[in-house]
């Protein structure tokens, strides 16, 4: 009984964990903050703009996403889905809307060394 209840602890401070990266970031999609978007990055993450992917570091990716936001300031954020797979891997779908329209946002996480971390960001224009 004790290792269900240990168990299910574990399961939940996971969940929470998660639950409160994606807050995150969300939180900084909706105000375009690359800054506060890269504390979430992995050392490296996969950088996607309308089907342009390249792998960056953790401060390359910050650049390029500060660029991105400059030029698309956000207006405003939806969240469309999430899940998770058997690997541990969780993602949601975004829609990032703009003044000139929309992008749909996918956000893959993974656990690095105990930690939920971006792994890849795609932007695809709607």
């Amino acid at each position: 009984m004790l290792a269900l209840v240990a168990t299910s602890l574990v399961f939940t401070g996971r969940a929470y964990a998660q639950d409160d990266v994606l807050g995150g970031i969300r939180t900084a999609l909706s105000e375009g903050n690359s800054r506060d978007l890269a504390q979430f990055f992995n050392t490296s993450v996969e950088v996607g703009i309308d089907g342009n992917k390249s792998t960056y570091s953790q401060t390359q990716a910050e650049f390029v996403l500060r660029d991105f936001f400059s030029k698309q300031a956000p207006t405003g954020l939806e969240k469309l889905h999430s899940g998770a797979s058997d690997q541990g891997l969780t993602y949601e779908i975004m829609k990032y809307k703009y003044n000139g329209g929309s992008y749909r946002v996918m956000v893959y996480i993974k656990q690095f060394k105990g930690e939920n971390l971006i792994d890849t960001i795609e932007f695809t224009k709607e």
